[in-house]
């Protein structure tokens, strides 16, 4: 399975300091840049005896260090503190909080996650909330998945995508729920990275099922997409989901349409 961990943590920098700009309903992600590249050292991981002390802060700015701090590093102790922390009033708080449950995954955040994403205003909560739920592994997750895979914003969707990969350990009927909406939206989605994501975790999931109709209607769809996306990208990723399947009408289907290009 791909490790998104480290690219999401960095993302949860980028958002936090997007954050710290404006709080508004985030519409487009920035991206910083720079033409040099400068090796820095590597810092030690935060000691969690005082993050621990800093999540009971008074000071915002602290709390928010401590939740970011839970990112890299997993203390059972921080669970319940962060499960308070998940609706606090600032934004900063929350963003950090939700990708810290991400990495400190138990039973007992996923209820508060969920109410968290259904209620949640910010959208760059709500997206790492999504991911949190991901790595969550409990039934309870796929419902408020595919709701935000239908009707969130992009970002949220894009991520609600990836997380559905992560439900093909909950049993084969989890599965069989979880691909008809990603087929949805891999073929009707708007955004070319939403579909994208749909067809890895289509790809992901059609691996635990057997050859039945489910299954064939998810080889329809990924040759559909590979005939049909506009974006070339999107078909680049069916395709590989095709090819990593190995299906026999998958592979001919690329070899024909290799063939007519």
């Amino acid at each position: 399975m791909i490790d998104y961990s480290a690219d999401i943590l960095r993302e949860a920098d980028e958002e936090l300091a997007l954050l710290e700009i404006e709080d508004d309903e985030p519409t487009e992600e920035l991206e910083g840049f720079t033409d040099v590249w400068i090796e820095e050292p590597i810092a030690p991981k935060p000691d969690p005896d005082q993050m621990l002390a800093l999540l009971n802060s008074v000071n915002p700015s602290d709390r928010i260090l401590a939740a970011r701090a839970f990112c890299e590093i997993q203390d059972a102790r921080a669970i319940e503190r962060l499960i308070e922390l998940i609706n606090d009033p600032c934004p900063l708080t929350r963003v950090a909080v939700a990708y810290a449950l991400g990495r400190n995954p138990r039973p007992v955040v996923v209820k508060p996650l969920i109410h968290q994403l259904q209620s949640d205003w910010n959208g760059y909560v709500r997206k790492g909330i999504v991911w949190a739920l991901g790595n969550c592994h409990d039934l309870q997750i796929l419902l408020p998945l595919i709701h935000a895979l239908k009707t969130d914003i992009p970002a949220v969707r894009l991520w609600a995508a990836s997380s559905l990969a992560q439900v093909g350990d909950l049993g084969y009927e989890v599965v069989l729920a979880a691909i008809p909406p990603l087929i949805e939206a891999m073929l009707g989605d708007e955004i070319a990275a939403v579909r994208s994501n749909c067809a890895w975790s289509i790809g992901r999931l059609c691996l635990e099922l057997p050859s039945n109709v489910v299954y064939a209607t998810a080889v329809d769809a990924l040759i559909e997409v590979v005939a049909e996306d506009p974006e070339l990208g999107v078909r680049a990723d069916s395709k590989a989901a095709l090819l990593k399947l190995g299906d026999p009408r998958g592979m001919q289907a690329i070899e024909t349409l290799e063939a007519d290009s």
